[in-house]
C-alpha cells in the first residue's frame, strides 16, 4: 500500500471516531440513536459525554494529521 491509501484508511477510522462521537452526545442529551459504541464501554459509565467529547477531538486532530501529510 502506498502513503496515499494509508492516509485514506486513517481519514475513514476517524470518520468513524466522529461519527461515533456525535452519536454519543446526541444519546446523552436526547436518547436518540442508541447504537453507539460510547455507551457499551463499561468504564466509561457515567462519563459517557466526556468519551463522546474525546472522540471528537480526536477526530479533528487525525484529520489535521492527514492534511499536514498530503501536503507533503
Amino acid at each position: 500500500m502506498n502513503k496515499q491509501q494509508w492516509l485514506q484508511i486513517i481519514e475513514i477510522i476517524g470518520g468513524f471516531a466522529l461519527l461515533q462521537g456525535a452519536v454519543g452526545i446526541l444519546h446523552e442529551f436526547t436518547g436518540w440513536l442508541g447504537w453507539g459504541l460510547i455507551e457499551r464501554i463499561g468504564f466509561l459509565d457515567g462519563h459517557e459525554i466526556y468519551g463522546s467529547i474525546t472522540l471528537i477531538v480526536l477526530a479533528i486532530a487525525v484529520f489535521a494529521a492527514v492534511e499536514s501529510q498530503k501536503k507533503t
